[in-house]
């Protein structure tokens, strides 16, 4: 059956360990219940910002039950979990994470061809899985690692023919691009959430449903105020998107352990390790840019009465 997709904020989910490097489901159950009460939508889980190149397969489906069995009321769940080179492997896998219930499953766009392969290749490939799984609405990620492959206009056309494509991850960072798949998408069903914060307010006007990206895992309520609001209050809701612009840049911090140490923050107890990234690069000038941005934040709310 194929399910609605929601408008709004979409974060990428992370995933804590313990200190034996075990998912942390206490944990995991603190930040589902702390994006409920910080205004979510839904979540897109076993994500890049889920380490899921750095999870054994089992842990991946373990994982997505989990968060399954305990998603807060009212919130949608897409999940991806689409790291296979292998077109066999790749569908006996999506087939697992869907009979999970899951919303929408989402596709990786670089695993369906190599960085030197063209379009009739991720084609070719993507109408092999697609044709082979069950009736589900399916989403596409412009997932960076290991390479980024993105989404342009015509394949979008292309995915739509074949498929029921909903979700799309938007990390073009091009606002013309946005326009272009936006356009695509018209009267088709197709939701398109920008990964961008700086573009975001931007592309909300244009017409994009949301937001889905790494900073929702440090202020997701004041993204999910900008995307109810910025119609309604336009004067803050460009106070607002100047924040999260500049806000964005601890993306390239040392994500996802910063996200980590800031969910220590706001309450959400774990470990701040990763095993996709050296959390010893997160040094004591990182950590005071963590601690001040949430200073910041609380300013912001205070501004939105949130």
């Amino acid at each position: 059956m194929i399910k609605n997709v929601k408008n709004g904020v979409y974060p990428t989910m992370i995933t804590p360990y313990t200190k034996e490097n075990k998912i942390d489901y206490d944990a995991v159950l603190g930040i589902l219940e702390w994006y409920s009460k910080n205004g979510v939508d839904g979540v897109f889980a076993i994500c890049q910002s889920s380490e899921i190149f750095f999870l054994s397969f089992e842990e991946r489906l373990e994982l997505l039950r989990f968060i399954k069995k305990n998603l807060p009321a009212g919130m949608n769940l897409v999940a991806s979990g689409h790291t296979a080179d292998d077109i066999d492997r790749q569908i006996y896998e999506a087939k697992a994470f869907i009979n999970e219930g899951i919303d929408a499953y989402v596709f990786i766009a670089n695993r369906f061809a190599r960085e030197d392969e063209g379009a009739d290749v991720f084609m070719k490939n993507y109408s092999a899985v697609v044709s082979s799984l069950p009736d589900i609405g399916f989403g596409v990620y412009e997932c960076p690692y290991p390479y980024k492959r993105l989404m342009t206009a015509d394949i979008i056309k292309k995915c739509l023919d074949i498929s029921p494509l909903q979700f799309i991850k938007d990390t073009c960072c091009s606002i013309s691009m946005v326009k272009e798949k936006l356009q695509a998408a018209q009267g088709t069903g197709l939701k398109i959430f920008n990964a961008n914060g700086a573009e975001l307010l931007t592309t909300l006007k244009m017409g994009c449903s949301g937001y889905s990206g790494v900073m929702a895992n440090f202020h997701p309520e004041i993204y999910s105020w900008l995307c109810k609001n910025f119609e309604k209050e336009p004067e803050k809701a460009q106070r607002v998107q100047n924040f999260l612009g500049f806000a964005s840049t601890v993306e390239c911090q040392c994500y996802p352990v910063n996200a980590k140490y800031h969910m220590n923050l706001c309450g959400v107890k774990m470990e701040i390790f990763s095993r996709a990234r050296d959390y010893s690069e997160f040094i004591e000038s990182r950590r005071m840019e963590i601690d001040q941005m949430y200073e910041t934040e609380k300013e912001i709310k205070t501004l939105l009465g949130i």
